[in-house]
């Protein structure tokens, strides 16, 4: 990856999303902005985190909408146009993707983009669940809460966010312990 993977990350997803959905064009942006300050062990690394971090929903574009899941319809969008199979897994697996696609009935689907379950991974859900709907900073407790406030208790959502929970809290946790021991070692 490098800038200009970074440049036409940012320039698919404000094209498909800025006009269409300028509310979660917005969150993109704050997400994308929190991995860009993050970084990610490494330019390499940096540049697969924040490139996903600008692509994580562009499955919500109506222009892109093939299952209406939309971490799988913007792997299978990111697929066809010829983005590594490693950021397409990224964007599949956003967030606990793969119990969500249970719910709605897509896990063989998502399937075919493996979760990595590496560091980029963990820092990449960090940043998609510590950023509200509007791109401001919020703490991973109050965008669960923001998430929780706008889906029944009986929406596949919310079933999939306690089913989650714990996933979705050790990524956080793994995110914000790299985190400090980055801090830590630029204070020596």
């Amino acid at each position: 990856m490098s800038n200009g993977s970074v440049q036409a990350a940012r320039a698919l997803a404000e094209s498909l999303l800025a006009r269409s959905a300028p509310r979660r064009w917005a969150h993109v942006c704050g997400v994308a902005k929190r991995a860009g300050e993050l970084g990610g062990g490494g330019e390499e690394e940096t540049d697969v985190l924040v490139c996903a971090a600008w692509l994580h929903d562009v499955g919500y574009s109506d222009k892109v909408r093939l299952t209406g899941f939309h971490p799988l319809d913007g792997a299978l969008l990111l697929r066809s146009l010829g983005w590594s199979m490693r950021l397409c897994a990224l964007v599949a697996n956003h967030s606990a993707a793969a119990v969500e696609a249970r719910f709605f009935g897509c896990s063989e689907q998502l399937a075919l983009f493996p979760d990595e379950r590496t560091l980029t991974r963990d820092l990449l859900w960090y940043c998609d669940m510590t950023v509200g709907p509007d791109g401001s900073p919020l703490t991973f407790g109050e965008r669960m809460a923001d998430v929780r406030s706008r889906y029944s208790n009986d929406d596949y959502v919310s079933q999939a966010l306690d089913a989650t929970m714990d996933e979705r809290s050790g990524a956080v946790a793994r995110a914000c312990a790299w985190v400090r021991l980055v801090e830590e070692e630029n204070q020596v």
